[in-house]
């Protein structure tokens, strides 16, 4: 699987250790067309704004792409475009595996209302510095797959890669689910392990995929 790797930054260049067929693409030097080609699919970790601009090439390259690209909004006829050209994206504000058992576990929680009459959700997301979305994309589908109000909060300190709580309160008791990444390989891997579904799995249909949505096809639960 020859990859071809958008975006090459702390989280980007654990693709380069875990992967030994890698392309490298720069700002400095920026890919076309032909240059994506020349790869089985494409793993993006670059800015939303940057990633924006490569849509349109991506598209005419007609290679598969695995992206972590936050903080923009996606053309609303991204999903339609790739399903007229037979592609297959996959999108996550975050590629760790592990969080896909924990929506599980969050639409468990999510059925306090059968058990209590007084409760409140709250949601904290920690991460480095540099990151420049507060809340995360992350704490947000965590509210998603609740299906419940939440309040959210955000820290931003030091170089935690990713840290989320999501707290059931109730007047007599507290549950919490919490979900730690220790190390960015966390991402590549997650990302790595979708571009081999994508490229080996006929039965996933074109367009823009969840991330979340790609491995509850492969949990029974």
């Amino acid at each position: 699987m020859k990859v071809g790797l958008l975006g090459a930054g702390k989280t980007g260049s654990k693709v380069l250790d875990l992967h030994h067929d890698v392309i490298t693409f720069t700002e400095e030097n920026p890919p076309g067309v032909t240059d994506f080609k020349q790869c089985d699919v494409i793993i993006c970790f670059l800015p939303g704004n940057v990633f924006l601009e490569y849509i349109p090439s991506l598209i005419e390259s007609a290679v598969p792409v695995v992206t972590g690209a936050t903080g923009f909004e996606w053309p609303a006829s991204i999903d339609a475009q790739l399903k007229e050209k037979k592609l297959k994206w996959v999108r996550s504000h975050n590629f760790s595996l592990g969080m896909n058992l924990v929506k599980a576990m969050i639409g468990v929680l999510g059925q306090a209302s059968v058990l209590y009459d007084k409760f409140d959700y709250n949601i904290h997301d920690i991460h480095h510095i540099h990151k420049l979305d507060a809340p995360s994309g992350t704490a947000l589908s965590w509210k998603d797959w609740l299906g419940h109000d939440a309040h959210i909060t955000a820290e931003r300190t030091g170089d935690v890669v990713g840290y989320h709580h999501l707290e059931l309160d109730t007047p007599m008791e507290k549950i919490k689910i919490v979900h730690e990444a220790k190390d960015r390989a966390i991402f590549a891997s997650g990302a790595l392990w979708t571009a081999k579904k994508i490229l080996d799995d006929k039965e996933i249909e074109c367009g823009l995929i969840d991330f979340s949505n790609l491995v509850t096809r492969y949990l029974n639960i």
